[in-house]
């Protein structure tokens, strides 16, 4: 789903409509309440704060944002729910600390700049709670470590909200492969392919476009994405396309990420956008950007299969995670919405829709929840993301999307970007499960509970 959509999305649930009556029928009353904490409650997490508010099953203690304008939002949201107001932080950029020693909440949902993701994380977990992190959940190589030790040393979960992961195409696809349609997978394809420049760009004054401002001068994102594509240059945000694919090649239960290999185009994009929209003589014409346009990293798996991700955010491009999905007996292709199984499509050598297959082969996920999802974020992928984090809670268990994907997947940012730096040359990537990747069972949507 496009920004546009999501923003629109967005103010339909600041209204205070009921979107899900069904799902008010869904969960029993008796069951244990869930407590959660929000930090960052901006766009992202006012949508999370909203899927949350109509669980009957959940009660939303504490928000923390140092924005007092985002906090006004949330509270009105809370109260137009009729539920209590939740307590407020934010007086300082380390009082979400003070938020995570709360001992009545179980769960913190972290919706927040990048750079902040393991910081907050790490305290949440040190505090002896469930880990909600938006993507990517780090940036270096040290934090996707640092999540792992932190998991290990206390047992605290940390879940990457990778909502893509849930996309009903994406779900009945992997149904597919599950089921051996595909024959033995050998190659995906995948990535983040969507013009963001008027999200790294706006006037400061509404979150997308009108402007080519960023860092002080803009709002939302581009007061602090932007700032990303002027320091690095390789694939900033992997895990939409990456978390998918590497469920569907059984990553870190089974199989195992073994090296990469990436390389960049010029970056021209941001600069050209900046010159067209406001002048050649406007102060961020002049930034350098780093980030190449288009970014292409290969990954080999330790079973073999290849991984291609294609990260385009800097040109003028229709949206598209580009997914492609391929075996010994054919294969699926997003963006032609087609797919071609040898000795069961109609025609040999011919595509041919791949509607009927994904109707027939739709994940029980989707079958048992679709109403409810219907209206949420994201064509409903924000319900079923957030939905799982609060049933791993109250079951006790480990997200279903854990700790070592969040690591693993996040480590393709700051690994591509080595990789580029030195020719393009081969880098390992590391075994953040230590070895129990050999022993481990995918967890990942098996049925319909999460």
């Amino acid at each position: 789903m496009k920004r546009r959509k999501f923003i629109s999305d967005s103010l339909v649930y600041t209204s205070g409509t009921a979107l899900f009556p069904t799902f008010l029928r869904q969960l029993p009353e008796e069951q244990t309440k869930v407590r959660l904490g929000f930090i960052g409650v901006g766009l992202r997490g006012q949508n999370h704060l909203e899927m949350a508010m109509y669980r009957p099953d959940v009660e939303v203690v504490a928000i923390c944002d140092i924005d007092p304008k985002a906090i006004d939002i949330a509270l009105k949201m809370v109260s137009d729910k009729g539920r209590p107001a939740p307590e407020v932080y934010g007086k300082t950029e380390k009082d979400f600390e003070n938020l995570a020693k709360r001992t009545d909440i179980d769960g913190v949902v972290i919706a927040t700049p990048w750079e902040w993701h393991v910081p907050m994380a790490l305290e949440v977990m040190r505090q002896g709670k469930y880990a909600g992190v938006e993507v990517s959940a780090t940036v270096t190589l040290k934090e996707s470590w640092d999540l792992v030790n932190m998991y290990e040393k206390t047992g605290s979960h940390c879940m990457i909200l990778e909502n893509v992961c849930y996309r009903r195409d994406v779900l009945a696809t992997l149904n597919m492969v599950r089921q051996g349609m595909f024959g033995t997978l050998n190659h995906v394809q995948c990535g983040y392919q969507h013009d963001l420049r008027e999200v790294k760009f706006n006037d400061g004054k509404q979150a997308y476009g009108g402007g080519v401002e960023f860092g002080e001068k803009g709002f939302s994102e581009a007061k602090w994405r932007t700032q990303h594509s002027v320091d690095r240059n390789g694939d900033l945000y992997p895990t939409h396309g990456l978390g998918p694919v590497a469920e569907m090649l059984n990553i870190n239960r089974g199989n195992q990420f073994a090296y990469l290999t990436a390389m960049a185009t010029p970056a021209l994009g941001l600069h050209n956008y900046i010159k067209e929209k406001g002048g050649a003589d406007h102060p961020n014409a002049k930034v350098d950007f780093k980030c190449g346009d288009i970014v292409q990293t290969m990954i080999k798996c330790v079973n073999g299969e290849t991984i291609l991700i294609t990260h385009d955010t800097n040109s003028p491009r229709p949206y598209s995670l580009g997914f492609r999905v391929q075996g010994t007996k054919g294969l699926w292709m997003e963006d032609n919405k087609s797919i071609y199984l040898e000795g069961v499509s109609p025609k040999a050598h011919r595509w041919e829709e791949a509607k009927p297959y994904l109707e027939k082969y739709d994940h029980p996920l989707w079958k048992a929840h679709a109403a409810d999802a219907e209206n949420a974020g994201h064509g409903g992928i924000d319900y079923f993301v957030l939905r799982a984090f609060i049933e791993a809670i109250k079951a006790k268990v480990a997200p279903p999307i854990d700790v070592y994907d969040a690591a693993a997947w996040s480590a393709i940012a700051p690994l591509s970007e080595e990789s580029i730096k030195k020719g393009s040359a081969p880098i390992q990537i590391p075994d953040f499960t230590r070895g129990k990747w050999k022993k481990n069972q995918p967890i990942f949507a098996l049925n319909d509970q999460y």
